[in-house]
């Protein structure tokens, strides 16, 4: 499961930076890169597609980090073996 969390953390953290790189280029940099111009035919909703894989990769980015952070706090909260727990 840790395995699996790390390689999709790695994977969307990637894809956020190449579609961030895009989202930054056509929103902001006043340069056409690969998407569409807002607005123009080809878009959603106004924007262009690499708009919204930009936040979808960062979603699941996130998504994986939390998942992975929780794993380990799991593992700090832990009694160590030997250690009896009252109730």
């Amino acid at each position: 499961m840790k395995r699996a969390l790390q390689i999709i953390l790695a994977v969307s953290a990637f894809g956020a930076m190449f579609s961030g790189v895009l989202t930054y280029g056509e929103l902001f940099g006043g340069q056409a890169m690969s998407c569409p111009s807002p607005g123009a035919p080809g878009t959603v909703l106004g924007y262009p597609a690499c708009v919204y894989g930009f936040f979808m990769y960062l979603t699941i980015a996130i998504t994986a980090g939390l998942g992975l952070l929780d794993a380990r706090l799991a593992r700090t909260r832990r009694p160590s073996p030997g250690t009896h727990v009252h109730a």
